[in-house]
């Protein structure tokens, strides 16, 4: 059920207690991919997660409108880039997820898109769980697709493939070559286990970590479905799941 088509009777009706916030960001992913890219892979596997649970169970998920701004500065050199701070991104997906456990929607999945926002999801998770009238996890998409979280890189393979299965008409193909070229084979520059770099125009001049040409659309359609499936057991655990022991404070 996606709150943005559902009518306010739809919801009360349907009395989902199961709710899912995709988390997305609005950041360079190279000349071929667009600056969404990790909004869209957001929606689309909560989406797909909410269709095939609700098939499954019988039981509707509330999915609400993807927020399409996270912590992203370290992208910022790479025009259309958008970011906020830790601070408010934390605050407003705290906000957002209080809003729905107002309405009785108090089992929640943060699903998430944008490896910028995972440190801050999980700390806004815990805080909703301890001082809201809800739980709530987060869930990132790329850490749940088996041994592909290896290659994960930035608008390399795994992003690229996704989108040339979910939306092939946004990918620039006649640049994916480009952005290979001028991209990285890693993320940052490692000393003694330190990332020297804290943005990532200092390694890499496409934006790109990773090879594009090796995300096809079947690679995309794997992937979704590793991690809708990986989503679909994560839903089940957190409607199951015993939270007497986090009272409200």
């Amino acid at each position: 059920m996606k709150l943005t088509e559902a009518t306010w009777t739809d919801v009360r009706d349907a009395d989902p207690t199961l709710g899912m916030i995709p988390v997305g960001s609005t950041e360079q992913h190279g000349p071929h991919a667009p600056l969404g890219t990790d909004l869209l892979h957001a929606e689309s596997v909560a989406e797909a997660a909410a269709d095939q649970y609700c098939e499954q169970t019988g039981s509707p998920v509330a999915v609400a409108p993807p927020i399409p701004i996270g912590i992203a500065e370290e992208h910022r050199r790479f025009d259309g880039t958008l970011w906020v701070s830790p601070d408010t991104f934390r605050a407003y997906v705290r906000e957002t997820a209080a809003s729905m456990a107002f309405h009785g929607i108090d089992r929640l999945v943060i699903v998430n898109g944008h490896g910028g926002n995972i440190d801050a999801l999980a700390e806004t998770a815990a805080t909703v769980s301890r001082h809201e009238d809800a739980y709530a996890v987060a869930f990132t998409w790329f850490n749940a697709v088996g041994e592909h979280t290896k290659r994960m890189g930035h608008a390399g393979p795994l992003e690229t493939g996704l989108l040339r299965h979910t939306h092939p008409e946004l990918v620039r193909e006649d640049r994916v070559e480009e952005a290979a070229a001028d991209g990285s084979d890693r993320w940052g520059e490692w000393v003694a286990g330190v990332n020297l770099a804290h943005d990532s125009s200092e390694f890499t001049d496409s934006g790109v970590v990773g090879d594009p040409s090796e995300g096809d659309p079947a690679l995309g359609e794997e992937l979704l479905e590793s991690a809708a499936d990986a989503l679909v057991e994560l839903l089940a655990a957190v409607k199951n799941r015993d939270v007497d022991r986090y009272p409200v404070g």
